[in-house]
């Protein structure tokens, strides 16, 4: 049985207490929170849960694992200290808000031998699974590129801008789903309702093989959308978090078909044409199980049987590292940044 301390049960917190609450193999036995009107929440719905304002009473002995759903800007300090305590770690995204704090963090871990994960949670989703593999099935052919919009109406955030808020989401799963890291980044930002806190961004990011991905957030749009588009020679993918039909496959493509043998020798240009084609449209069964769900079971599983974590530390590092080249590009507005090597890149099984 793992011991779960949760430090912040605001906004995020109480779908990962919901989650881990119903694991079998893990128990809460603490939550630190600042609130009082959620600390009386959190008394009346779960009497038998201690509840305190200091989170320093989570990092004692009686506690395996710590739990971080707090501001994005307290991420560092709080999984720093849990470590040191040697703790297991959950924080969630971004892992940090700088590079440097978050390779401290990996070495923290590694120092100490506990598993430091990040809620990357839609890398556990069962739609972007199979959106990676129908890629690495090569069925939509050459990946020309991609993107994506997280958009919606508020919450409109005083910690961190749109970027740092809603990016991390999309910059995870594309580099899940690419498993390469991009070499360069431009972002624009403007920041209409508090001043130097961008609420719309615009991001793209420049891969090797030519592939581009362009990333818009905001929280300053009419509409909720949650939407993924891929590009192929092939065929074309559209994932739709916020649809019944999570996932839609159109057999249509356009590719370059080499002509010489009839034309003879002609410039570039010249020896190609494109030819266009159009078929069905496939919405695929998926069996759809809660992200979260999927995350919070795998963080108690590679504890106890010391497995490596797919949102692990790492992991975490990549998406801080696009996030911080992306912030270097909008303060020079919007110029390309290169995105420096890290360490070869590693992906779970």
């Amino acid at each position: 049985m793992v011991n779960v301390g949760l430090i912040g049960c605001g906004y995020w917190g109480p779908n990962l207490l919901r989650n881990f609450l119903e694991l079998s193999n893990c128990q809460i036995k603490a939550i630190a929170e600042l609130d009082d009107s959620r600390i009386d929440y959190l008394n009346q719905k779960f009497p038998s849960l201690p509840t305190t304002k200091d989170y320093r009473d989570l990092m004692n002995g009686s506690i395996d694992a710590v739990v971080i759903a707090t501001q994005p800007r307290t991420h560092y300090s709080l999984a720093k200290e849990a470590l040191q305590n040697k703790k297991h770690v959950l924080v969630e995204k971004p892992l940090a808000m700088s590079v440097a704090q978050a390779r401290e963090l990996i070495e923290l871990a590694n120092k100490h031998q506990r598993k430091l994960m990040v809620g990357h949670t839609f890398e556990y989703s069962e739609p972007v699974r199979l959106l990676k593999k129908y890629m690495h099935s090569e069925e939509i052919g050459r990946l020309y590129y991609l993107y994506s919009q997280r958009v919606n109406f508020g919450i409109v955030r005083q910690d961190v801008n749109a970027l740092w808020n809603l990016a991390p989401h999309d910059i995870s799963i594309i580099l899940y789903l690419l498993e390469k890291m991009p070499v360069m980044v431009s972002a624009k930002g403007v920041d209409f309702l508090q001043k130097g806190i961008e609420d719309i961004v615009f991001m793209v990011l420049h891969f090797p093989d030519d592939v581009i991905a362009h990333v818009h957030v905001s929280w300053l749009d009419p509409n909720k959308v949650r939407r993924m588009t891929l590009v192929g020679s092939e065929k074309m993918i559209v994932y739709d978090d916020v649809s019944d039909a999570k996932i839609k496959i159109y057999d249509k493509g356009i590719k370059k078909q080499n002509i010489t043998e009839s034309l003879g020798r002609y410039d570039d240009f010249g020896q190609y044409q494109s030819i266009k084609f159009a078929g069905d449209v496939i919405l695929p069964k998926i069996d759809l199980v809660e992200p979260l769900k999927n995350e919070c079971a795998h963080f108690i599983e590679c504890i106890q049987q010391d497995k490596d974590l797919l949102t692990g530390g790492d992991n975490g590092l990549r998406v801080v590292h696009v996030l911080e080249a992306a912030s270097r590009s909008m303060r020079q507005d919007g110029k390309n940044v290169a995105i420096e090597p890290l360490e070869t890149f590693v992906t779970a099984e």
